[in-house]
């Protein structure tokens, strides 16, 4: 086995460490060539991020993939949801963007795809390809080079989002936009200069270093500077993205920021008023907000494990319209079952305008209803301790209606709860609603007695 590289690296959705500790350019030279060897000699999309190791691990991997015989569209700076759309819009076999999405600038990656945009996983790809390259067995290419030629889609990338909404209903609402400093700030212009909406625009200088703050909105103290705007501008919506802008995050007019179930909730609304019937996907850890409004449309939320793998596969199964995540990835049956980061922004702006509501009016009727404990980590010991916790909340609760989904999950008729392992981190991560505080509150604590006990 090479000892060269890290075998860590190699994550459930993606390969990612820091840079140059772990990320190297020799390992995405040898990535490059794992990639094609394992897809096949066809024509790739390779993409990249702001960061500062972008362009030289892109670049390394553009040339591995070249000399294992593969034809690179090397489309340059964009976000991980650009790189999904050059890859199906455009025929292409696979891609490749280099990022870390939302992790802090000493971390690199990669983000990988086959046709139609969809993800190589460590269930499916990534460990074949981090197998060939830690086992030294990638097949020597058989003395054909591929080429490399430069791709654009920006504008056509832009058109396509764009016809997720009517624009001239769109009212003229204030927003305070947070690019993070990534990849959002290239796009977000584009987008908004068409619309009517007075906007204030943080962080809109794509740059690597991130000087004011990290691009992840999940974390408190990254949302301190677009709170602060939201409450100071009196705005009507405080939209963010990560560093990849894959995902985005909202906050209302007071500055609060809001789950990612309820987004998906309020999603699935402005897709099943214009599509009633259709199904939507959700994923173990939602607030049942998700299932009573597609209910309410005469529609079906099936509940999905969590990954975007998992999510993209069933949402073909079930040709469900839209499918949504906790964590802020949104899916679109109409965006090659991909996630992405502008849709949900403009759908948002678009059942506000239909409405005639500002986003914390459309969100009271669901904070009057859903208590969330929002999701709540401890740290395991290992794999053993995980199962032994996952059986003992089982025995616990087996008189409620039981899910084994991802995880466990348990549903009764005022409450129910999920605890799954991270795919990523020795935590187990427990998310649980109650239909008031108090039982939210009183059924969290116990929970967490089992867990922590």
């Amino acid at each position: 086995m090479s000892s060269e590289f890290n075998s860590d690296v190699f994550k459930a959705y993606d390969v990612r460490g820091l840079y140059p500790e772990e990320i190297t350019e020799p390992l995405f030279r040898q990535l490059g060539r794992a990639f094609v060897a394992h897809l096949g000699p066809g024509r790739y999309a390779v993409t990249r991020d702001m960061r500062l190791s972008s362009p030289s691990l892109a670049a390394a991997f553009i040339e591995g993939a070249v000399a294992q015989g593969g034809h690179i569209v090397d489309y340059g700076l964009a976000g991980t949801d650009q790189m999904y759309f050059a890859v199906a819009a455009d025929h292409l076999d696979g891609g490749a963007q280099i990022t870390a999405s939302h992790n802090p600038k000493q971390y690199n990656g990669c983000k990988l795809v086959k046709t139609d945009a969809f993800p190589l996983s460590g269930e499916s790809g990534i460990k074949e390809m981090k197998d060939m390259i830690l086992g030294d067995t990638l097949p020597r290419p058989d003395g054909t080079p591929g080429s490399v030629e430069p791709g654009e889609m920006f504008d056509r990338y832009i058109g396509h989002v764009m016809t997720f909404i009517d624009e001239s209903i769109i009212m003229p609402f204030n927003v305070v936009l947070d690019a993070g400093s990534g990849m959002a700030g290239l796009v977000a212009p584009a987008l908004f200069d068409r619309l009517p909406c007075k906007t204030t625009r943080l962080c809109f200088e794509v740059d690597g270093t991130f000087p004011n703050h990290e691009a992840n909105p999940l974390i408190e103290e990254n949302r301190r500077d677009i709170t602060e705007r939201v409450v100071a501008e009196s705005a009507d919506v405080g939209i963010a993205w990560d560093g990849d802008a894959d995902r985005c995050f909202f906050l209302d007019g007071t500055g609060e920021f809001i789950a990612g179930d309820f987004i998906t909730a309020l999603l699935a609304e402005s897709f099943l008023m214009k599509f009633p019937g259709s199904t939507i996907i959700y994923d173990v850890r939602a607030s049942y907000a998700v299932k009573d409004v597609a209910a309410r449309y005469g529609s079906q939320a099936l509940m999905n494990r969590v990954g975007h793998a998992f999510i993209k596969r069933r949402m073909r199964d079930e040709d469900a319209i839209f499918g949504g995540e906790v964590t802020g990835h949104y899916y679109f049956r109409d965006n090659f079952y991909a996630d992405n980061g502008f849709i949900p922004a403009l759908l948002i702006l678009e059942l506000m305008s239909k409405k005639g509501q500002s986003l914390r009016d459309l969100l009271q009727p669901l904070r009057e209803k859903y208590f969330i404990s929002g999701e709540i980590n401890t740290k395991v010991m290992s794999a053993d301790v995980v199962a032994q916790k996952i059986e003992a909340l089982k025995r616990e609760y087996s008189h409620g209606r039981v899910y084994e989904l991802d995880g466990i999950s348990v549903e009764f008729g005022d409450w129910h709860f999920n605890v799954r392992a991270s795919n990523t981190e020795p935590l187990l991560r427990l998310n649980l609603e109650g239909l008031t505080p108090e039982i939210m509150e009183k059924r969290r604590d116990e929970v967490l007695d089992i867990i922590r006990g």
